[in-house]
């Protein structure tokens, strides 16, 4: 079952709390989607596309209902659901869910976890859980190999906050588009963005 296009059409602020409960289907596992966050394209100093159109944010400025991936930190892999008309480069991005289905092979992805609340609880987790690979960039999410299913009603209950990780004024409070399940487990928790200290030149 697809996400409706209808849905996927609005902006991403709009369309964050409303992925929460949806499952994500990807290579033999399902996930419950628990926490995300919300990325304003060219209006928000946090998003890839802040700055414009790239190579590597191409994705974003596509149709809604697909999957913008990309590496981040030379060694993660993390994704998000497009939003917004085609040429409005919207995203979401998903960062912890539940393990619903095929529990065991996301188990053999993440051998070093110590239990299954931890198999997808943040975004590089989560997409080494479901076997999402930097190749599944601008995959549709209605046809496969990864697909979203809508929540069947909206959670009892959401609760916001800061963005986690994100430096500068894209990661104040003024930006509160970190969406989350208030007391479920799959949660991340929340860090701060701590910019890295240069080492002095020796001399």
């Amino acid at each position: 079952m697809s996400a409706p296009l209808d849905l996927l059409e609005r902006p991403s602020i709009e369309v964050a709390p409303l992925l929460l409960g949806a499952v994500l289907h990807g290579r033999g596992v399902s996930m419950r989607i628990t926490e995300v966050e919300a990325y304003l394209g060219e209006l928000d100093p946090g998003s890839h596309a802040f700055r414009g159109r790239t190579r590597r944010n191409a994705v974003m400025y596509g149709p809604p209902g697909h999957l913008y991936v990309y590496f981040t930190y030379g060694m993660h892999t993390c994704a998000n659901v497009v939003c917004s008309p085609e040429g409005t480069a919207t995203a979401v991005l998903l960062r912890a869910g539940e393990i619903v289905d095929g529990a065991d092979l996301a188990r053999e992805r993440r051998t070093t976890t110590r239990s299954d609340a931890d198999l997808a609880r943040g975004p590089a987790r989560l997409t080494v859980a479901l076997g999402i690979a930097l190749s599944d960039d601008g995959d549709d999410l209605s046809s496969g190999p990864i697909t979203l299913e809508p929540a069947g009603r909206p959670a009892p209950e959401v609760a916001t906050g800061p963005r986690t990780g994100v430096s500068g004024a894209g990661g104040t409070d003024a930006y509160p588009w970190r969406f989350w399940i208030p007391g479920d487990p799959t949660v991340s928790p929340y860090k701060k963005h701590s910019p890295k200290r240069r080492t002095p030149a020796v001399r």
